[in-house]
């Protein structure tokens, strides 16, 4: 039979735990704060790269529209291969976001996936 911890140790134990995930707190704190935890230097940067969109087309593929100093670029992947579909588009401002056609009306989600099939057969071909 074992002998059993006194209150002492038991204090001491749950201490050094508390003091450790201590630690880990401020070393996770320090290190987003610093920039280290998304690759810049810095807390007030300003990002140039952002995802704008993911749109899951089957269990493999997904479609997703990056955001680069203003422009943005469609890119298809999953598969074996990334595809870029189109670059250098003009980031909509707010107001053209909202009436994307001339009717005000948002298109038909129909239409938005088959322009993305026409692009790829285009670029296959």
């Amino acid at each position: 039979m074992g002998i059993p911890m006194d209150l002492t140790e038991i204090f001491r134990f749950v201490a050094a735990l508390a003091f450790i995930i201590g630690l880990i707190g401020v070393c996770a704190y320090a290190a987003k704060r610093f920039g280290f935890a998304t690759g810049g230097f810095g807390g007030s940067a300003q990002k140039r790269l952002s995802v704008t969109e993911v749109k899951a087309l089957d269990a493999k593929h997904r479609l997703v529209l990056i955001r680069r100093d203003g422009k943005e670029h469609l890119i298809l992947m999953g598969g074996e291969h990334n595809l870029l579909i189109e670059t250098g588009i003009d980031a909509p401002t707010i107001v053209e976001a909202a009436t994307m056609t001339p009717d005000g009306e948002p298109p038909a989600p129909g239409f938005q996936f088959q322009r993305i099939v026409n692009l790829i057969k285009e670029r296959r071909a």
